[in-house]
C-alpha cells in the first residue's frame, strides 16, 4: 500500500461494512455533524477480532449543513433501526457501539431490545455549552454556529484532519435535545451489558454523564471507562487505541443476551415511530 493510499484509508469518512467471522456484528454510529470516520477505529478493531462492523452515514450528514437542519431526530433512529433489523437477519449476536449522538441512538435501541451488549462513548445526557437550552428558540434567528476551534479533540493533529461539518446547525442541536429527553426517560429499560466510556477532557458532554447512565440502567453487567487524555471524540483522540482495546474485550465472545428480542424490537420500533415526545 502506498503512503497516499494509507492516508486515504486512514481519513475515510464514508460508510463502512468491515467483515467478521459471521457470528456477531456491531452497529457503529457516529456523532452529530460527524461521519463514520469517528467510529471507524472501533469498527476496525472489532473486525480484526472477528466481529463484522457496520458504520452507516446517518441522515442529514456528509453534505451541506442545510440538509442536517432539515433532518428530525426520528430520521436518525429510523436509519439505525433499519440497520439493526438487517443485522438481526444475518447474525446471532448484534452489538451497539455509539459515539455522542450515535450513543444516544444506541441506548434508545437497547431500550427497545435491539442489542446483545452496548458500548457508548461520550454520550451527552445534556449539553455543557452555555445557552444550549435556547437552541430551540435561537434556531429561528441563527442557522448555525461556526466551530471556531474545530471538533472537541485534544490531539491537535487529529483535530486538524477531522472531516466533520465545520459548523453546528442550531436546528440539529434542538433535535438532539429532543432525543436526549427521550433517552433520559428510558434508561431504566436497558438490561443488556453496557460499557460507558468518556473522555475526561470532554467540553461537549459532561464526563459524569457516563456514571449517570450506569446508575440508571437496569443492566446486571456494566463498566465505566474514563479516558484521561481525550476530549469528546475519543475514538480518534489520544486514547483511541485504549478505547478500542476495551471495546474488544467487553464485546468479543459474548453469547446472545436474553434481553435482546428481535420480535419485541420490531414491535417497539413500530410503536415508537408514532409515540409522542417524552417530556423533560
Amino acid at each position: 500500500m502506498s503512503s497516499t493510499e494509507g492516508a486515504e484509508r486512514a481519513f475515510d469518512s464514508h460508510a463502512f461494512d468491515l467483515p467478521g467471522d459471521g457470528g456477531a456484528a456491531a452497529l457503529c454510529l457516529h456523532g452529530l455533524t460527524g461521519t463514520p470516520y469517528e467510529v471507524r477505529p472501533l469498527g476496525e478493531a472489532l473486525s480484526r477480532a472477528g466481529v463484522r462492523a457496520v458504520g452507516p452515514l446517518l441522515p442529514g450528514h456528509g453534505g451541506e449543513p442545510a440538509a442536517l437542519r432539515r433532518t428530525p431526530y426520528t430520521a436518525w433512529l429510523d436509519a439505525a433501526r433499519a440497520e439493526v433489523l438487517r443485522l438481526h437477519g444475518n447474525h446471532d449476536v448484534v452489538f451497539g457501539v455509539g459515539l455522542s449522538m450515535g450513543g444516544l441512538v444506541t441506548l434508545l435501541l437497547a431500550a427497545e431490545c435491539g442489542f446483545d451488549a452496548v458500548v457508548c462513548v461520550g454520550v451527552p445526557l445534556a449539553l455543557r455549552q452555555p445557552g444550549a437550552a435556547l437552541a430551540r428558540f435561537a434556531k429561528y434567528l441563527v442557522r448555525e454556529l461556526p466551530k471556531r476551534h474545530g471538533s472537541d479533540i485534544c490531539d491537535p493533529e487529529a483535530r486538524a484532519r477531522h472531516p466533520g461539518m465545520p459548523v453546528m446547525p442550531l436546528a440539529a442541536v434542538a433535535e438532539l435535545q429532543k432525543l436526549q429527553r427521550v433517552v433520559r426517560a428510558r434508561l431504566t429499560e436497558i438490561h443488556v451489558p453496557l460499557l460507558a466510556a468518556h473522555g475526561a477532557r470532554d467540553e461537549t458532554a459532561h464526563p459524569g454523564d457516563a456514571e449517570t447512565i450506569l446508575q440508571k440502567v437496569a443492566s446486571a453487567e456494566k463498566q465505566h471507562l474514563l479516558l484521561p487524555g481525550s476530549g469528546h471524540v475519543v475514538p480518534v483522540d489520544f486514547d483511541g487505541p485504549a478505547l478500542a482495546a476495551a471495546a474488544v474485550r467487553f464485546l468479543v465472545g459474548r453469547p446472545p443476551h436474553p434481553g435482546r428480542n428481535e420480535t419485541v424490537f420490531c414491535n417497539r420500533s413500530r410503536e415508537r415511530l408514532t409515540a409522542p415526545l417524552v417530556p423533560s
